[in-house]
């Protein structure tokens, strides 16, 4: 009820409470501001969403207009790494954007979906998907070698050891390859040599590392890697002669305008990326290598010091031929 004692009004008392109309007033005001600012908060939340709308439709227009390359944490990709480092790429065509993955298969799968317009691989599976359809530009041969290399616990030495044994690998790749020609050399029963299909990089090195797989095929610089923890390297393909590693490019994509210009431009970032790395040496850029490739520091020192990479240039024809011939044989 409300009263007047004289000095204030008093809306409402009862046996333990005795409300002034200044302190309802009071009160009014707050639920007012706060609804305001509630409505204010509601207002800001939409205009949030828009906003995030439209950062994710012009990131969407930016890697749609950049050159999408797919990389894995190898040392034939330091170029591209180097290369992003220094900001080499153009960025007024749209740039180049490094998709990073784990596997060599993730790499030309995303290759393949359309997800990049190029990557960097093999010769054995960019020939293979040129054959299931994907017409392959080959823009680059890198300096990418492979070694076979057995786990010291199972001693293994010789080729004709690997009998009864597994080796890690990928299948339809240099890897896959390279595991045939040492089976052949040794003149061993295929079926006696169990060819396991690992294709993360990280796990392969591991599963070395946990004594879990007697041999596997690794390219640098986990091959040097391996070598530091004592495993013996039996098969190499350099001494095959042959140069497998490769940065190919989907045809059709690299036909439509303007991506033309976009590939002329990353060939120029890379082929001065390849510069700086002979000018200063591999071991300049060890910072990148732990970065990407997660080796300790003092694993990748045991990299090979005269190491050099060579401009953008067509793979060899004698090593599309000896893919060509392994492919057409499988």
């Amino acid at each position: 009820m409300a009263i007047n004692d004289g000095s204030y009004k008093i809306i409402w008392q009862s046996r333990f409470f005795v409300l002034p109309l200044h302190w309802f007033m009071k009160q009014i005001w707050s639920i007012i501001i706060g609804c305001l600012l509630i409505a204010a908060c509601g207002q800001s939340y939409e205009e949030a969403k828009q906003l995030t709308r439209q950062q994710q439709r012009e990131t969407v227009r930016k890697d749609s207009a950049a050159l999408k390359v797919a990389v894995l944490p190898t040392l034939d990709c330091l170029p591209l790494y180097v290369a992003q480092y220094y900001e080499l790429y153009d960025t007024l065509h749209g740039g180049v954007r490094l998709k990073h993955y784990m596997a060599q298969l993730d790499c030309d799968t995303a290759l393949e979906r359309g997800s990049v317009e190029g990557a960097v691989t093999d010769l054995v599976r960019a020939m293979r998907m040129s054959r299931q359809g994907t017409k392959m530009r080959y823009v680059a041969a890198t300096n990418a070698y492979w070694q076979l290399v057995t786990n010291r616990n199972a001693r293994i030495r010789q080729l004709k050891q690997l009998d009864g044994k597994m080796v890690a690998m990928t299948r339809y790749s240099v890897t896959d390859m390279l595991a045939d020609r040492a089976i052949d050399s040794a003149k061993l029963d295929g079926d006696h040599v169990f060819k396991v299909q690992v294709n993360d990089l990280q796990v392969r090195m591991q599963m070395l590392q946990n004594n879990i797989m007697d041999a596997l095929c690794l390219t640098e610089p986990y091959a040097s890697a391996a070598r530091v923890m004592k495993h013996p390297v039996v098969l190499d393909t350099r001494a095959l002669g042959w140069q497998m590693g490769v940065i190919a490019f989907r045809d059709a994509e690299m036909n439509r305008q303007g991506r033309s210009q976009q590939l002329q431009l990353f060939v120029k970032a890379y082929n001065q990326a390849c510069d700086s790395i002979n000018k200063n040496g591999v071991m300049r850029y060890r910072d990148l290598l732990e970065q990407h490739c997660k080796l300790k520091k003092e694993l990748l020192d045991s990299l090979p010091a005269n190491l050099k990479f060579a401009h953008a240039s067509e793979p060899r024809q004698q090593d599309m031929d000896v893919a060509e011939k392994w492919l057409g044989e499988k």
